[in-house]
């Protein structure tokens, strides 16, 4: 049985509700709502790439762009990304990149080269630090004195599992946020979709307007979504094991190295590392000092807490 309404996260779905001429005051409200337009500043006009030029169905490649449009401001990038992969915020910056490069062609000035956006949709926490709001905006600042400048390329970021459904979404990035994230949960419009362009996002994603082959094409990029998950899930808990095998490897026997004791701190060292790469830890350059200062017999107790909770043991870096 259908669920009333399909996954918009899912990347046919998506472009079927922003990516044809029909439903272009969908991805305009979208654009503003994302770039944070005041009333002076709103897209007018929008040109979306055409839709035949994206394949129906495709394998969860790292340098896709789903969405390309531009208006008389510059040129907007939309990536939907489902999975937390490494390189990601590269893949990103390389596109916006590549998108300003390329408008330059023969005959053509800099000074005709539109601004780029690069905007990413992201079904997983991309920053965990909570200085990073759930829509966050970058572009290049000066460092001294923290002012903003060179705006010819710029990102804009927003992080799904920020959003707390619970709470009734007021703002529209709030609306845009729970309907990416509840769509598949409905089975009706709810009051804080009803109106547009949200109550025609919903339309253009309701599972009885599919035909059956594009049903079939929605199941199946929906099964290549899960298998990819489960192969990223297996990929990540193989790297932990090995990455512990090797660290407490490498641990002892640079450890024992000759029996000198900067062997067997170095070893120690080394071992911790390669802990903090497999489990995902920050091994920053604060960290890094502290761990310079311990003791051989501290560095122990620091490997043994690391590898026992896959967590940083801030208490155990102190020197002695």
């Amino acid at each position: 049985m259908r669920p009333t309404f399909a996954d918009p996260k899912i990347d046919f779905v998506f472009k079927r509700i922003f990516n044809v001429t029909e439903h272009k005051s969908m991805l305009v409200a979208m654009l503003d709502a994302l770039l944070e337009h005041d009333e002076e500043h709103r897209i007018l006009e929008v040109e979306p790439m055409d839709a035949s030029r994206f394949p129906h169905t495709r394998e969860l490649k790292q340098a896709i762009v789903d969405l390309k449009c531009r208006d008389s401001h510059g040129t907007y990038l939309v990536e939907l990304q489902m999975l937390s992969v490494e390189g990601f915020e590269r893949r990103v910056v390389y596109n916006a990149a590549r998108s300003y490069t390329n408008q330059l062609g023969s005959g053509s000035t800099h000074e005709s080269i539109d601004n780029v956006i690069g905007i990413g949709i992201c079904d997983f926490t991309l920053w965990s630090s909570e200085d990073v709001p759930m829509l966050s905006r970058w572009r290049m600042q000066e460092q001294h004195s923290g002012r903003l400048g060179i705006g010819h390329i710029q990102f804009v970021f927003l992080e799904l599992p920020k959003y707390w459904v619970g709470e009734r979404p007021e703002t529209a990035v709030e609306k845009w946020a729970y309907f990416f994230r509840e769509a598949p949960r409905l089975t009706e419009v709810p009051d804080m979709l009803s109106q547009p362009p949200f109550r025609e996002a919903l339309e253009a994603a309701r599972g009885t307007s599919f035909t059956e082959e594009e049903w079939d094409v929605y199941l199946r990029e929906e099964l290549a979504l899960h298998d990819e998950r489960s192969a990223l899930y297996q990929a990540r808990q193989e790297s932990r094991v090995e990455g512990y095998r090797d660290g407490r490897k490498e641990g002892v026997i640079e450890g024992r190295k000759e029996g000198r004791k900067e062997g067997r701190k170095e070893g120690l060292l080394v071992a911790i590392e390669r802990l903090c790469v497999s489990f995902g830890v920050e091994l920053s350059a604060d960290r890094r000092q502290a761990l310079a200062r311990c003791e051989i017999e501290r560095l122990e107790g620091v490997l043994a807490e690391l590898a026992g909770s896959q967590r940083w043991p801030e208490a155990s870096t102190h020197a002695r």
